[in-house]
């Protein structure tokens, strides 16, 4: 879907998203664990995105494209698709703001994240699950409503606002020499790609990308984006093809995609509830199975690891 507000955004937009987010967006915490640094032969620093606001590192992207809106802009609302995640950060930044927001949520979502979207105020919108009924229908919503589109991850405000994690977590971790995110449609990877190589140029940067949905990798290796991929993972957060622009990113700042099957991803995910206490997804769980899968890569480096988001249904457990 075409918008208005695609660029990527520059440095000087990521430090503005973090002043405008302040004053709603958590400050998340970093952990670390012996135990895992042994076993990856790494100093790993977890970035605890899934104790955002919302259960994930989404309210920060939605939230600056909330309060960048203009007085008239935001009386008409907003409007996106989304798997959960997105729909439901936009939801409650929409909320910060005493708005609307309308939700575009395609059939067999993941039903704690539609839960969370509806707890947050939002109006529901069903479609079929295919990206092009989506967009249709969030294109019809901008006709009938005029609401703002703030699309989950080629919006220019959104990746700005996702850029704020790696502010934030080369303020609390200094010396870090590599860093990893997940990737999906690439909102987080490239405004993280972004900031990180701003204020750090000679940083490593990785994203982990489930096999079954590795359009990424293949649009990084073949030289073009990977338009025609059908996504078969349990990964329901990466199931979006990477945006064009988002790729343009993570090419110009020489971000090396690890792809990881389901399997290993499950056990990684199973691995960072046992060792950190924490609740995270199993799309959150992408960047330990990268790290645990190329040792070569990661051994005796000091690495910030992203883990960005929270939300499971705890009645649909992947073990």
């Amino acid at each position: 879907m075409n918008t208005t507000n695609d660029a990527l955004p520059d440095f000087a937009q990521i430090q503005a998203a973090a002043a405008r987010i302040a004053p709603h967006a958590v400050v998340t915490p970093v952990l670390r664990n012996d135990a895992l640094d042994a076993l990856c032969g790494a100093r790993l620093e977890f970035k605890c995105e899934n104790l955002q606001r919302g259960g994930a590192f989404k309210f920060r992207g939605a939230c600056n494209a909330v309060w960048a809106l203009d007085d008239e802009q935001a009386a008409r609302g907003v409007v996106t698709h989304s798997s959960g995640n997105h729909g439901n950060a936009l939801a409650l930044a929409a909320a910060t703001r005493g708005i609307t927001a309308h939700i575009v949520v395609p059939e067999g979502a993941v039903q704690a994240k539609v839960r969370a979207i509806q707890r947050a105020g939002a109006v529901l919108h069903r479609c079929a699950p295919t990206q092009a009924a989506r967009e249709a229908l969030c294109i019809q919503l901008q006709r009938e409503t005029g609401a703002v589109l703030v699309h989950p991850y080629a919006d220019t405000r959104v990746m700005a606002g996702q850029g704020t994690v790696a502010l934030e977590l080369l303020g609390q971790v200094p010396g870090l020499d590599t860093l990893i995110t997940p990737v999906g449609g690439g909102g987080l990877a490239s405004g993280v790609a972004i900031a990180t190589h701003a204020l750090e140029p000679s940083i490593r940067l990785f994203a982990a990308e489930p096999a079954g949905a590795a359009d990424t990798a293949a649009s990084l290796a073949g030289g073009a984006r990977v338009a025609g991929m059908v996504p078969d993972t349990v990964c329901d957060g990466l199931r979006t093809l990477v945006g064009e622009r988002n790729l343009d990113a993570l090419r110009e700042h020489h971000v090396t995609v690890i792809t990881v099957s389901d399997a290993e991803t499950v056990a990684a995910m199973r691995l960072l509830w046992e060792e950190l206490k924490l609740v995270v997804e199993v799309s959150s769980a992408t960047v330990l199975a990268a790290i645990r899968k190329s040792p070569e890569l990661f051994a005796g480096h000091h690495v910030g690891v992203v883990l960005s988001g929270g939300n499971v249904d705890l009645d649909a457990l992947p073990w």
